[in-house]
C-alpha cells in the first residue's frame, strides 16, 4: 500500500540543527529508497519541506520508517502519514 508522508518544519528548529544532521538524513533516506520503503521523494517549491511516498502495510508502518530519519529523531521536522 502506498502511504503519503508530509514533512513540516517544527517551530524552533534552527539552521544549525538542519546542517548538523543533513548528511545523516540524506544517507538514511537513500537507504530507505534503495530498500523500497521510500518510493518517491519531492521537495516543495514554496517552503523547505518534503513530500514522500512510502510503501508499507499501513500508515503506522510508514510512521515507523519516518521515525528513523535524523530530522524527525532530533525534532527538526514532524511528519504526517496518510493512506
Amino acid at each position: 500500500m502506498k502511504v503519503l508522508a508530509l514533512e513540516h518544519e517544527l517551530p524552533g528548529a534552527t539552521a544549525d540543527q538542519f546542517q548538523q544532521f543533513a548528511k545523516a538524513e540524506a544517507r538514511r533516506v537513500r537507504e530507505s529508497h534503495r530498500s523500497g520503503l521510500i518510493r518517491e521523494l519531492y521537495f516543495r517549491a514554496d517552503r523547505n519541506e518534503a513530500v514522500l511516498v512510502l510503501e508499507g502495510a499501513s500508515a503506522a508502518e510508514a510512521r515507523e520508517v519516518m521515525a528513523t530519519l535524523p530530522f524527525v529523531r532530533n525534532q527538526s521536522i514532524s511528519s504526517q502519514c496518510r493512506i
